[in-house]
């Protein structure tokens, strides 16, 4: 049983950034591949990025390509979301989460552990 615990979100100013983090417990944190999802209100959990068991290989939702940077430090079990030039739009609750697969994946469905969520507000 992995057990997955957020920190780091707050509120910024549009054009700011954040840097989420989430520690991983009760498993060998380099066998799983581990993404961030988020919910805003109102709205379906939705797909953020993933990172591959060795930090390899990223994916990443269209419209975090180019501000947000998933990255991961085996050694502190432990993977970050680096988010900047922040919007209004991604006002959302983010989740970490964890697969015991190596593949990539976007949908919710194929991921096993879900950390409790760290809410990231971000005014204009």
């Amino acid at each position: 049983q992995v057990q997955l615990v957020e920190s780091g979100g707050g509120l910024v100013q549009a054009g700011g950034s954040l840097r989420l983090s989430c520690a991983a417990s009760g498993g060998t944190f380099s066998r799983y591949t581990m993404g961030w999802f988020r919910q805003a209100p109102g709205k379906e959990r939705e797909f953020v990025a993933a990172i591959s068991w060795s930090g390899g290989v990223t994916i990443y939702t269209d419209s975090a390509k180019g501000r947000f940077t998933i990255s991961r430090d085996n050694a502190l079990n432990t993977v970050y979301l680096q988010m900047n030039s922040l919007k209004p739009d991604d006002t959302a609750v983010y989740y970490c989460t964890a697969r015991s697969g190596a593949a990539l994946k976007r949908s919710d469905s194929n991921y096993d552990y879900w950390g409790q969520g760290t809410q990231v507000t971000v005014s204009s």
